[in-house]
């Protein structure tokens, strides 16, 4: 039995796939260590989704590659998108890695679950493996999973792989299409995990609108959300990846209907032009967007937006970003995430290369982007103040306390800061807001 690591790169979703891949590690009888340097076996989980990503990826490679030359540890794992785009050959992946990934023992994409108890016994027998081969087309469901995020949270996949094609994603090509985790299994799994002290669950999935679409249901996600709703020992349940046209008046309902739903939703809008939508294949027009927007809010006023959106795609002019501008300026979102296009080899978008933007100027509209976000955060975060929230408590800084409300999903949003150190992480209090930032709610 060896002693292995693993490291977990990319979103939720891939962190998700890292938990059962420690559980089936854990469960071959292997010791899990969060040290590399006492690791005799590391495993890298990689994210190969845009170029800061992959770049992210090859350096915790080549880290790993290091601790194997100078003897710290005896063999060396490669999972996950990265390996699943570019095989045992990164050559083509935007960065060197020594003597290319085809130096690792074992090389295996997405489709790892079962396999990595074999894969470890022959990494340390001193046997070679390339295992990538095409994205799974069924759901896999993993034999266990240990967790790794705080024990009061914890985020539940309810599909994978993705359909939409949107022109400038190679997600579908990695992952696969579209597959919706079977029902039983998800409440199971929510079950289990409120059993185990989780307090907040996180719907994650490439698309969680598109839910039991492939099993021909439509309102498959309204459905499931009222029976988590029904699991005792939850108190939030928060959704992720909303895809803005699939948003139907039944899961308006159900959102809005279940108390244990936070009154919270992202959905990605990309953009906001009908042009630059439309090239980058992405259903619906700016103002049906904004008739979802509207619904929701006509059913809970106090309802947290937020959305992402890409900046510098190919053939966004001038007036297409004034266009981008002019609508957060009307929606107002609580919480915006922006970035600059990524050019992904092997999409439609790579190819427009006559309609690209250039780097500086996609620079500079990204900073104007957030600048005139920040100013709409400051004041949608200011008009809480002399209102008591529900916080859930999650840490400490010095002398000062920090939790999230409704509003905020971990790592990517706010934060709302407390006084009273006496508070026990993993508990809800009410506390009323006194001041607030372009980012966090203040309590004293």
């Amino acid at each position: 039995m060896a002693k292995v690591s693993l490291v977990s790169l990319g979103c939720p979703k891939n962190l998700v796939d890292s938990e059962g891949a420690l559980a089936e590690i854990a469960l071959a009888g292997h010791e899990i260590v969060v040290d590399n340097t006492l690791a005799d076996v590391i495993v890298v989980n990689t994210c190969g989704f845009v170029e800061s990503a992959r770049l992210e990826s090859g350096e915790t490679i080549r880290e790993a590659l290091e601790h194997r030359r100078s003897g710290d540890c005896k063999a060396v794992i490669v999972i996950g998108c990265l390996s699943q785009k570019f095989g045992a050959d990164f050559k083509g992946a935007g960065f060197s890695v020594p003597t290319e990934l085809g130096n690792a023992d074992v090389v295996m994409g997405v489709d790892h679950v079962g396999k990595l108890a074999v894969a470890i016994e022959s990494a340390l027998s001193g046997k070679s493996i390339d295992g990538v081969g095409e994205p799974p087309t069924k759901w896999i469901e993993p034999e266990a999973r240990m967790q790794s995020t705080p024990p009061w949270t914890a985020y539940l996949k309810i599909s994978d792989g993705c359909s939409n094609r949107c022109t400038y994603c190679a997600i579908p090509d990695i992952r696969g299409q579209y597959r919706s985790r079977p029902e039983d299994m998800i409440l199971r799994e929510a079950e289990w995990l409120a059993d185990n002290g989780v307090r907040e669950l996180i719907l994650i999935g490439q698309d969680l609108t598109q839910y039991g679409r492939d099993f021909d249901e439509r309102d498959a996600l309204a459905s499931l959300l009222r029976k988590l709703n029904n699991i005792p020992k939850l108190h939030w349940i928060r959704l992720m990846y909303c895809y803005p046209s699939k948003v139907t008046p039944s899961l308006i309902d159900a959102i809005a209907e279940c108390d244990k739903v936070v009154k919270y939703i992202d959905l990605p809008l990309q953009h906001a032009d009908d042009g630059v939508l439309g090239a980058m294949n992405r259903r619906g027009l700016s103002e049906e967007y904004m008739n979802v927007i509207d619904s929701l809010r006509a059913k809970m006023p106090e309802i947290a937006l937020r959305t992402t959106f890409i900046v510098g795609f190919p053939g966004e002019t001038d007036s297409a970003f004034e266009n981008l501008l002019s609508f957060i300026q009307r929606v107002k979102f609580d919480k915006v995430g922006a970035f600059v296009y990524s050019r992904e080899e092997g999409t439609p978008a790579a190819s427009m290369l006559d309609e690209a933007v250039p780097y500086d100027v996609a620079e500079q509209r990204y900073d104007r982007l957030m600048s005139a976000q920040q100013e709409i955060s400051l004041a949608r975060n200011l008009s809480f103040i002399d209102r008591k929230m529900e916080v859930l408590v999650e840490g400490r800084v010095e002398d000062v306390m920090f939790g999230r409300s409704y509003r905020d999903a971990p790592e990517i949003d706010g934060l709302v800061y407390l006084d009273d150190t006496s508070l026990k992480p993993g508990t809800f209090v009410r506390a009323t807001i006194t001041n607030a930032t372009e980012y966090d709610l203040i309590t004293f």
